[in-house]
């Protein structure tokens, strides 16, 4: 069994409970993790608050020299990285690379390429008038991480937090916990001062919630599903805590009349199938007008059969398994009831794949006919189910879409980009996509409604981790 990471050591857990690492390809156990206990949360705690004084009072330029030397070794190693994430969660050997490890390198440069931008001056301070707006640290933060890009939303919370002259106490999900434990390593390797990176394995309901309700934790930045992060916030609120929340989606992806629709529904359906349908912000809910719905229809269960699940080792693989045998279990239950629900059942389904005898591996599903009240247009599923929704006129389309608990992300195609960026305003959601937009690492990402609080990514995700203080001259 492994360690917990503190006070820049590695330390025996209080708890003797482990907790097993499964490979979800082959369903084999591959290392295991301690179940952590609130006396170890304590001593993270303890290690973080002693190690702030020191580390806060860092120029930002210096706080940048730490964790530059650290992203030049994560850097070195992220081959091996991309291998661990593989085994880990599942990954597909090209996705792991190009994205589960190398997005966490792109962010983590933003990260320090913004700070060296912004200087001095956004930390010490801007002239209002006749008040100085200064930015301080808010303290030890603590840290609750997901599996589905377990790495990805790491660097997205720790880094920008160490960068603002905080220290940090990360949980990271039980269910793949092992490139944490890889980037713990190229953090104490980089020379970090000790407390103020400190990594506590264990289950939300013990180790989680310890860290939500600890009085010495300033903050909790929190990533993983609505209830869970509904949760957190209620264990947070008894000691008045800042609580910044990323949760769950169900996206709509608006394709209207005068579309490119073979292009709009073969980017639509790979967002959805991405890393096995395992992102918060998937597009799951395909909107298209009733004139070339069937048309859509037919381009999407095609687009979905390509996608066909395989060995993650494999660099020809696609689409992994999902990570666990609860999630596919969940996902094969949603798709179950998306029959019942009277939807239609286009490609996919619910039975085992065809050749794969075992790991958690599940069909790329798309569903027609669905009405926007149907569970599986309404719940996030969290697998490769693609839902599409007729519509008659634009006004109906944009209802259809904003009907949602959810308010994450979503995605607006026309030939017309005025006429885009017009329905793409009315959404109600942190970030739409126009005609396949790209990624951009410092933009704001975050959620309205039920998908959460707060934003990360670029210097919005960096103000989350600081106190705005005012002094009046």
């Amino acid at each position: 069994m492994r360690s917990l990471y503190i006070d820049g050591a590695w330390t025996d857990s209080a708890s003797d409970e482990a907790l097993d690492v499964v490979n979800p390809a082959t369903e084999q156990v591959i290392d295991s993790v301690p179940a952590g206990a609130t006396e170890d949360v304590d001593a993270a705690v303890r290690a973080a608050a002693a190690a702030l004084p020191a580390w806060s009072a860092l120029t930002p330029g210096q706080r940048v020299t730490h964790l530059a030397k650290a992203l030049e070794l994560y850097n070195a190693r992220i081959g091996d990285i991309a291998e661990i994430l593989t085994r880990d969660m599942g990954a597909p050997a090209v996705f792991a690379r190009k994205v589960q490890a190398g997005l966490p390198s792109l962010m983590f440069q933003t990260f320090i390429d913004l700070v060296e931008e912004a200087g001095e001056r956004y930390f010490e301070g801007e002239r209002q008038g006749t008040s100085l707006i200064v930015r301080e640290p808010i303290g030890v933060v603590g840290a609750i991480t997901p599996w589905n890009y377990p790495l990805h939303q790491i660097v997205l919370k720790v880094v920008p937090a160490m960068l603002a002259g905080n220290t940090v106490v990360l949980k990271p999900s039980e269910i793949a916990p092992l490139s944490a434990y890889a980037l713990a390593e190229v953090l104490h390797d980089a020379g970090l001062p000790a407390g103020v990176f400190n990594l506590v394995s264990g289950t939300g309901p013990v180790v989680g919630e310890a860290i939500a309700a600890h009085p010495d934790v300033a903050m909790v930045s929190f990533t993983g599903s609505t209830r869970a992060g509904t949760r957190v916030s209620q264990v947070a609120a008894e000691t008045v805590k800042k609580v910044a929340l990323e949760l769950g989606g169900k996206s709509p992806n608006v394709v209207l009349p005068d579309a490119d629709l073979a292009q709009a529904v073969k980017r639509g359906v790979a967002d959805v199938m991405r890393n096995t349908g395992q992102s918060c912000n998937a597009l799951t809910r395909m909107l298209v007008h009733r004139d070339s719905y069937e048309e859509a229809v037919a381009l999407a269960a095609a687009a979905a059969r390509k996608y066909v699940p395989g060995d993650p080792a494999d660099e020809s693989t696609r689409m992994g398994p999902l990570v666990s045998a609860a999630q596919l279990d969940k996902v094969r239950a949603y798709v179950r009831l998306g029959v019942e629900e009277g939807a239609r059942l286009v490609t996919g389904g619910a039975e085992p794949v065809e050749g794969r005898e075992s790991g958690y591996f599940v069909r790329p599903t798309v569903f027609a006919d669905v009405r926007n009240d149907m569970r599986i247009a309404q719940e996030e599923i969290f697998g490769p189910v693609l839902a599409l929704i007729p519509y008659d006129t634009e006004e109906e389309a944009v209802a259809i879409a904003n009907d949602t608990v959810y308010g994450l992300n979503a995605a607006v195609w026309s030939q017309d980009a005025d006429r885009a960026l017009a329905v793409a305003r009315r959404l109600r959601a942190g970030q739409i996509e126009v005609n396949g937009g790209a990624l951009n690492p410092r933009a704001p990402f975050g959620g309205y409604k039920r998908s959460g609080v707060g934003r990360e990514w670029g210097l919005h995700g960096l103000d989350e981790f600081c106190e705005l203080k005012s002094l009046q001259l």
